[in-house]
């Protein structure tokens, strides 16, 4: 047992008095209560060690320490220097062991968060700064509380007079309590009564319900307490490791301690087997859950009215909203972790600016005892000139206070050794803190992404019970219209005002995009909200195994330069903070930027208006209107979208101005956010990514690359090809525009900037790769549809049936391989002849029509 006396600091206004108090470590609560004997039952107060750190300075004298919590310090002196050693080295192994038992999870945690914590907190550091402090048996343990209480100046000066309540029980209880144990039981420490003093109004008013309890079951029937609760009193007492028995009557309880020994195991194995025993219901609970939902899925299934699906519905709501408060209690203790983290980094600091401020301090004596050393060396070179000048007096002063300084040093190395081993042992427990929050983090989310889901699957019954909307009852009909305006009407605001964020899809992601565009068509608000939840449910699942491994690859590339390495990283995506820094090197690599052409390109705007001047501003309120910094006219980039368009149009006479041009632009000024950098960007794409005549006025290019990707989705993708033949479907009323803008407004910004990464690298041919691998993505429901309306009403909004993206880009780059570009030129260049050999044809026809029409006139 850790107890002994120590002497505590009191402070009485201006005046601070020594006291002498019998301390005692509670290892269940982590606390180190003080009385004022050894003898006395209630405490005076206790220090909370689970959140202290600890410090003794060389100044204040020996044996002089320091305990300082969040609140308040305490300051304490040992009677020697290696007493205060010792208390100092077993308060930090009984913190530590403290702390490690507190921060494992229960045995209901998930296997996600207990793995890495199993083999952390049991991580037993050998690196020792101080050597192990013999237990001075003299002054600490049970020996010392039959040694006399401390004497001090005054007998009233050991009284506290901020407890007096507490200082009259113990008084009571030392003077008759004492005689009657005596007289009962013959040992002075039997009491019948103990109460400890709770450290907050809240815990106190507990104790005293607990109390009330333990009294109305001890009670028999004739009014008598029952001895039995005396005797676990008594037992409570003995084992707190308090002395006052005699060392011949403690040898002759050795069998019966040992006798304790085996009944404390004997219950500690029956705990573990009632905490099996739990597991177990569990585990029983956990299997009643899945045969409950496998047979409430069956029930949905065969159900024959919809008046039961309704209900199936309503359940799946309840469960939502149960998964809703586990996550709100997980972000709340995510937010206990966080100020505890805060609390220990700024004591951390303070710790490591006073022993910087006590190395300068050594320092300088250091050079002080140098100084001394070299003038005592040059008045020892001459004994007579010495003789002569100073006295042995002086001589012997000097002397004494060289060893003065050399116990100082020797103080201060202590210091030293004991404040680095509990710099050492606090970063020690930051760590397990923050790998805790780590693990916390994970899983929630783990539990965001499944909340994702199951929300997105309920979305999914409302909008096929829409679908069923015509064969229902009018009351169940209109049940299911006020289910989806609800749905549709959820949003992150009103969590946000609750204070937690139930919804995890925000309102817009990181470049102002409508995570959930509000479309005017109630179906495709439904699928826009569906896919916003599985796109985030699936970058949540994939954040750990994916994206972090991803982000740290993407952060060790230093200066960027060609190679297949590179390549493959933009292939998979390019981080948010990394995107602007890698499409500037990709458009600086292909355009020399002029300098001031982009400033003369204005002036020239502002003096001479272009042609395209009227459809560029007709165009500006139409481009991204999904995003908040171009939904409104007087949006900020609106002005700099107008400029690039405007300065493109003066240095490309040939194309001026092109619709579509500004939806590029808009793109790459989200990005890019400088206006000349976009410029630039719009450049490369039009005058080296695009071919020849690709925003031309008969836009012959793009109308050949249509019939390029007609070749290619009949070779890659032939039963979709001959689906469409079947029932007459043109392809290119739905991709030519997203050849002409590159998927912009088709589809959703996550994954659009991710082909926009590959596009900007590589060209043209990643169009054609995802373009293609749309169409794969969705091969099966393209097929279930036999009717050429309903195919070209699902081509409208399939592309928003996408919900991952990373299984769209596996299809893209490895389902369709091989892709040569080669293969991709010759193509072109033949479908490039057969349509202006028609072209050609139809001016002659249209000629030779104009011709008769002007002879018969």
């Amino acid at each position: 047992k850790l107890c002994g006396y120590l002497n505590k600091l009191g402070i009485k206004g201006p005046i601070k008095t020594w006291k002498s108090r019998w301390f005692f470590y509670d290892e269940n609560k982590c606390h180190l209560l003080y009385y004022r004997t050894a003898q006395d039952i209630n405490p005076l107060g206790s220090i909370d060690i689970s959140s202290a750190s600890f410090d003794c300075k060389v100044e204040n004298g020996e044996g002089v320490f320091e305990i300082r919590t969040p609140s308040r310090v305490f300051t304490l002196k040992a009677i020697s220097k290696q007493a205060m050693m010792y208390w100092l080295q077993q308060l930090q192994m009984r913190r530590w062991e403290f702390c490690n038992s507190q921060s494992r999870f229960p045995v209901g945690s998930s296997q996600l968060v207990n793995e890495p914590l199993a083999s952390r907190t049991n991580v037993i550091d050998n690196e020792d700064f101080l050597p192990p402090v013999k237990t001075p048996t003299e002054v600490v343990g049970l020996k010392a509380a039959s040694l006399p209480v401390p004497q001090t100046c005054t007998a009233l000066q050991n009284i506290s007079l901020k407890h007096p309540w507490t200082e009259i029980q113990n008084t009571v209880y030392n003077i008759c309590g004492s005689k009657q144990l005596w007289g009962n039981n013959g040992n002075i420490f039997s009491f019948s009564e103990f109460q400890e003093h709770p450290e907050n109004p809240d815990e106190e008013q507990e104790a005293k319900v607990e109390a009330g309890s333990g009294v109305k079951e001890g009670i028999l029937e004739d009014g008598r307490m029952e001895p039995r609760l005396n005797w676990v009193r008594k037992a409570r007492w003995m084992n707190s490791g308090f002395p006052g028995l005699p060392e011949e009557l403690a040898k002759e309880r050795n069998p019966m301690d040992k006798v304790s020994v085996l009944q404390q195991q004997i219950l500690t194995l029956t705990e573990e087997v009632k905490s099996q025993k739990e597991l177990v219901k569990l585990l029983h609970k956990a299997l009643e859950a899945a045969q409950q939902e496998k047979r409430v899925s069956s029930m949905y299934l065969t159900a024959a009215e919809d008046k039961d699906r309704l209900e199936l519905v309503r359940h799946k709501v309840r469960q939502i909203a149960d998964l809703t408060s586990r996550l709100e209690a997980l972000e709340q203790e995510k937010k206990e972790l966080e100020q505890m983290l805060t609390l220990r980094d700024s004591h951390i600091q303070e710790l490591k600016e006073h022993v910087q401020l006590l190395m300068e301090k050594n320092h300088a004596k250091q050079e002080v005892i140098m100084a001394l050393t070299e003038q005592m060396a040059r008045e020892l070179s001459d004994p007579l000139q010495e003789a002569n000048t100073i006295t042995a007096e002086t001589l012997y002063k000097q002397q004494e206070e060289i060893e003065h300084l050399k116990d100082d040093i020797d103080a201060y190395k202590t210091q030293n050794q004991f404040l680095n081993s509990e710099i050492h042992q606090v970063t020690r427990l930051w760590t397990s803190v923050a790998e805790n929050e780590k693990a916390l983090l994970m899983k929630c989310a783990c539990l965001q992404a499944r909340n994702c889901q199951m929300e997105s699957k309920y979305l999914m019954v409302l909008r096929k019970l829409q679908e069923a909307m015509p064969g229902l009852p009018s009351s169940h009909a209109e049940l299911v219209r006020n289910l989806i305006q609800e749905a549709l009407q959820w949003d992150v605001k009103e969590g946000a005002e609750e204070g937690f964020n139930v919804n995890p899809v925000s309102e817009y992601d990181e470049y102002g995009f409508m995570t959930v565009p509000d479309y005017e068509v109630e179906d495709w608000k439904l699928l826009a909200k569906i896919q916003a939840l599985e796109i985030k449910s699936n970058n949540l699942r994939s954040q750990e195994v994916v994206e972090k491994p991803l982000r740290d690859r993407w952060n060790s590339v230093g200066e960027l330069s060609p190679s297949a390495e590179l390549k493959s990283l933009i292939r998979s995506g390019i981080p948010v903070e990394h995107r602007q820094r890698v499409w500037r090197w990709i458009v600086s690599r292909h355009c020399s930027h002029l300098p001031d052409h982009y400033q003369q390109l204005l002036r020239q705007s502002k003096s001479t208006e272009h042609p395209a001047c009227r459809q560029i501003e007709l165009d500006l309120p139409r481009t991204l209107t999904n995003n908040k910094h171009f939904s409104s006219p007087t949006s900020q980039l609106i002005p700099k979208l107008r400029r690039v368009l405007l300065a493109f149009s003066w240095h490309n006479p040939a194309i001026g101005y092109c619709q579509g041009l500004n939806r590029l632009a808009a793109v790459a000024l989200l990005v890019l956010e400088d206006e000349e950098s976009a410029f630039w960007c719009l450049v490369h794409i039009v005058e080296n990514l695009m071919p020849a005549d690709y925003y031309s006025d008969t836009l012959i290019t793009s109308q050949v690359d249509q019939r390029v990707f007609k070749d290619f989705l009949s070779e890659k993708l032939p039963r979709v090809m001959a689906h469409f033949e079947q029932y007459r479907i043109d392809v290119s009323l739905i991709t030519f525009n997203w050849f002409l803008v590159v998927f912009v407004d088709s589809l959703v910004s996550d994954i659009l900037l991710r082909v926009w990464d590959a596009f900007l690298y590589e060209g043209t041919k990643v169009i054609f790769r995802y373009a293609l691998a749309i169409f794969k993505y969705n091969e099966e429901e393209i097929l279930r549809i036999h009717d050429s309306v309903e195919i070209y009403q699902y081509l409208r909004f399939f592309t928003r049936m996408i919900m991952d993206g990373r299984k769209l880009m596996n299809i893209a780059f490895n389902d369709l391989n091989p892709f040569p570009m080669k293969l991709l030129r010759n193509r072109r260049s033949m479908h490039r002849e057969e349509l202006e050999a028609e072209l050609c044809e139809l001016e002659q026809i249209k000629a030779a029509y104009v011709k008769e029409r002007a002879e018969q006139g």
